[in-house]
């Protein structure tokens, strides 16, 4: 009899090991390390006379007598080429992320942290295509009566068809599916069919385990299939726990098969560690067609649903909804909800147009520059990158003779959005400036630009987008890296090559001698 292998696989990040440690090398996190036992079969693997037989034959000197023929491979001519329409989720934000709708027989993770909001937005999206589609909607964290309650807190009012009775057990027969059915009361049934919300091709079952999940998906056919969450779904025949990694790859590999043959849809939600990745093996990842994080803070309304991924579609687009009363609601214009009051401006704000993905969307940014009363000064950043804030204090201080290393330096964007690219640089030392001389920055203008060890403001991508963005809004300037070509806008260009110059235009009438602090050079 062969000798078992045993190996420890990490929870959190699916790094293998062969012994067990109480502490994961490779993120960190304590006792993470599951066992793995696995038997390596002493059989050999039969050959099927293909590429075997011929290398033997070849080997003895012999030409391959039979003809080469293809088993199941295709060429392009025999594959069809059958146009594949993608479905309308009733929310534009979800379609833009996932690159113009969703895809029949796609398989889409939805990750993000607890109470942000992917239970509500999945329902909501289950009743909008409910009402053309067919809707499997697999409960494996919630009884059947804790989704009607968040169904009627969203408004969906109307009663769904829950498989089973609600409680997670799965019904033996029809005959008990009929007498749970007949069971309400005429009261409850008036009130069921006087009610308005959800179709009734929407139905919900409590479940985790994953045969039953594909008995129910073989005998009802659905069209869309979401299963919230992958990590409490179980396969009986392994021995591991629900969530562990052996559970979660071969759970998410079963059903990827059955979406990628049968053609049905899969939304899966996906739990994400305390770093914010996704729970699991990164081959969790990898299997599905799309990764989505919704990201947002709890403490505030709006929520964004990010690209990570994506086989149909561009990467790093993003989707914006707020959180009100009766669930998610779209936001139609982001740029609005990240734009500060432009009637009463303060100084050290600058206003900068971020790209994410193909959206581009006007952001505030705010900077206080205080002296410093440590040895060394603070840096602080929320929203943008802290590395590329260190470097832009270096520039200022190098290039343009500001003393930053003797002021406290903070950063932030407006409503917490994370602009971590480039084109916004200009913007940040502009902002700066404008702080460290408590001056007011032209409302009507915006900075786009990458800033440059030697001081220059340097070309970004998808300038013509973001000044389009920009003159939709009623902006009046945008400075810009010189050598860039412009499209025909309302909307006054100012080049600049250097960010000195980019300060004199954003900050006119003014010397840069002049300074509102006192530093040790001046006493």
């Amino acid at each position: 009899m062969p000798k078992p292998k045993t190996f420890y696989i990490c929870n959190e990040c699916g790094a293998e090991s062969p012994q067990w440690f109480g502490r994961c090398p490779n993120c960190g996190t304590y006792n993470s390390l599951e066992e793995q036992i696995t038997i390596q079969s002493s059989v050999d693997v039969p050959t099927r006379g293909g590429v075997s037989s011929w290398h033997k034959e070849q080997s003895n000197g012999k030409p391959n007598a039979k003809p080469a023929k293809p088993r199941a491979s295709l060429t392009f001519d025999q594959i069809s080429d059958r146009q594949v329409t993608r479905w309308e989720s009733g929310y534009g934000e979800l379609d833009r992320v996932l690159g113009g709708g969703v895809v029949p027989g796609s398989m889409v993770l939805i990750g993000g942290d607890p109470g942000i909001g992917k239970s509500t937005l999945l329902l909501q999206v289950s009743n909008q295509l409910a009402q053309r589609y067919r809707i499997l909607y697999v409960s494996g964290e919630e009884s059947g009566q804790q989704v009607k309650l968040r169904a009627l807190r969203l408004g969906v009012s109307k009663p769904m068809n829950v498989v089973g009775n609600g409680n997670g057990k799965q019904a033996d027969s029809d005959e008990d599916t009929e007498e749970v059915e007949t069971s309400a009361t005429p009261e409850a049934a008036e009130e069921s069919e006087a009610a308005d919300g959800i179709s009734a091709d929407l139905y919900v079952l409590p479940e985790t385990d994953l045969e039953e999940i594909l008995r129910e998906i073989d005998s009802l056919r659905p069209n869309v299939a979401i299963i919230d969450s992958i990590q409490t779904v179980f396969f009986p025949a392994l021995t591991s726990a629900p969530g562990s990694v052996a559970q979660v790859r071969e759970c998410t590999a079963a059903l990827m098969k059955v979406a990628k043959h049968e053609d049905i849809t899969m939304l899966i939600v996906g739990h994400v560690t305390k770093e914010g990745a996704i729970a699991g093996p990164k081959v969790l990842e990898h299997l599905v067609d799309t990764v989505l994080y919704f990201e947002g803070d709890r403490f505030a309304s709006h929520r964004l649903l990010r690209t990570v991924k994506n086989r149909f579609g561009a990467t790093h687009e993003i989707g914006i909804f707020e959180m009100v009363e009766h669930g998610l609601r779209e936001v139609s214009n982001p740029s609005e909800l990240f734009l500060g009051n432009r009637d009463d401006p303060a100084p050290g704000t600058a206003i900068v147009v971020a790209c994410e993905g193909t959206r581009p969307i006007v952001v505030e940014l705010q900077a206080l520059v205080s002296p410093t009363s440590y040895p060394s000064p603070r840096r602080a950043g929320t929203g943008v990158d802290y590395n590329r804030l260190v470097q832009i204090l270096a520039v200022l201080e190098k290039r343009v003779g500001i003393p930053m290393s003797k002021l406290d330096s903070y950063v932030a964007s407006a409503g917490g959005l994370s602009v971590v690219e480039p084109a916004v640089d200009l913007g940040v030392a502009i902002a700066i400036v404008a702080s460290f001389r408590d001056r007011i920055v032209d409302p009507g203008t915006v900075l786009i630009g990458e800033v440059g060890l030697g001081g220059q403001v340097r070309a970004v991508s998808q300038m013509e987008l973001r000044l389009k963005e920009a003159a939709k809004l009623g902006f009046k300037r945008a400075i810009v890296p010189k050598g860039t070509k412009f499209p025909d806008l309302n909307l006054e260009i100012l080049p600049v090559s250097k960010v000195i110059d980019a300060i004199i235009a954003a900050i006119p009438h003014q010397t840069l001698e002049d300074s509102d602090f006192e530093t040790d050079d001046d006493e």
